[in-house]
């Protein structure tokens, strides 16, 4: 079913939003403009259907647990967030993560970037491939599937890489560790992807999946905005991998860059990749020219 922007946060009921300005400003991604209302008419219903979906599983994988004789074993709702470069996904997943983690029933919540299972810089030159960072083939899809299907048996704790945007590159010797958490949040370009033949795919193990969507012109709008808002500030630091484009290109030639970049990158993951795996998810928020939620697709099977 589709639902326009009134309809879905009329769905919010009484679900309080405790966010300030503040707590929203260290959520929000580069440039983007996610405002208290789009918490109050879209991630303040979501969190309050996601929090149903939750309590509703635990009571399926109780009743399953009870036919087959087995002890409590905690098994964590799996969410996973899809959608383009510069669409605004990672702002969803850490808005979800904090508004999750407000509801009484499930307090610890993790988020994991998909960013983390990229292959090495020095794997991918290797393999000829560096250009296409980001697509499917670039990650470690079989470390990323054990990863999540580990979580999903119950393991107590996990240690994962760690990928710096810094450095462009995964982090030697850091790792994050995820801890059983109630509910754990994948995020990622590429996460609803189907798996390969005789194979299983990490959307295999999901509970719910988010696809935020918007017009392939738009993102590449709001992916230049970025480029140049990043060209600004984490660029300058001489340690970015990118600090020559702040430092030895005028803005022209940068944007010239960032052009031919989604051209021959991004959008070309988009098309072939990522907006094919759209019709997966359970919910599709998508965005307007504006960057705000105007509709939500909800698939209720």
């Amino acid at each position: 079913m589709e639902l326009d922007r009134p309809a879905w946060a009329a769905l919010r009921d009484t679900t309080p939003l405790r966010l300030t300005e503040d707590d929203l400003e260290a959520l929000r991604g580069t440039t983007d403009p996610t405002s208290l209302d789009d918490v109050r008419d879209i991630y303040l219903p979501l969190s309050r259907l996601l929090n149903l979906y939750v309590n509703a599983t635990r009571q399926r994988h109780a009743a399953v647990r009870g036919f087959l004789g087995e002890g409590d074993q905690p098994m964590p709702f799996v969410i996973g967030v899809a959608g383009s470069v510069a669409v605004g996904k990672s702002t969803t997943a850490r808005l979800l993560r904090t508004l999750l983690a407000q509801w009484p029933d499930h307090p610890n919540v993790e988020l994991v970037s998909t960013d983390n299972f990229l292959y090495p810089n020095a794997v991918l030159q290797d393999r000829g491939i560096m250009n296409r960072k980001g697509f499917p083939e670039s990650y470690d899809r079989r470390a990323l599937v054990r990863f999540v299907s580990e979580m999903k048996a119950g393991a107590p704790r996990m240690e994962i890489p760690v990928y710096s945007h810094l450095a462009y590159d995964l982090v030697p010797g850091e790792t994050q560790t995820v801890q059983r958490p109630d509910i754990l949040i994948l995020e990622g370009i590429n996460v609803l992807q189907p798996p390969l033949p005789g194979r299983l795919a990490v959307a295999d193990f999901f509970d719910f999946s988010i696809y935020v969507d918007a017009k392939a012109e738009h993102i590449r709008s709001w992916y230049l905005d970025r480029f140049l808002e990043l060209r600004r500030t984490a660029f300058s630091d001489p340690r970015s991998y990118f600090h020559a484009m702040s430092s030895e290109l005028d803005e022209e030639q940068a944007v010239e860059f960032a052009t031919g970049a989604w051209r021959s990158i991004n959008e070309v993951n988009l098309v072939e990749n990522i907006a094919p795996t759209r019709g997966r998810a359970t919910l599709v928020l998508h965005k307007g020219a504006d960057h705000a939620v105007r509709r939500v697709r909800l698939r209720k099977t």
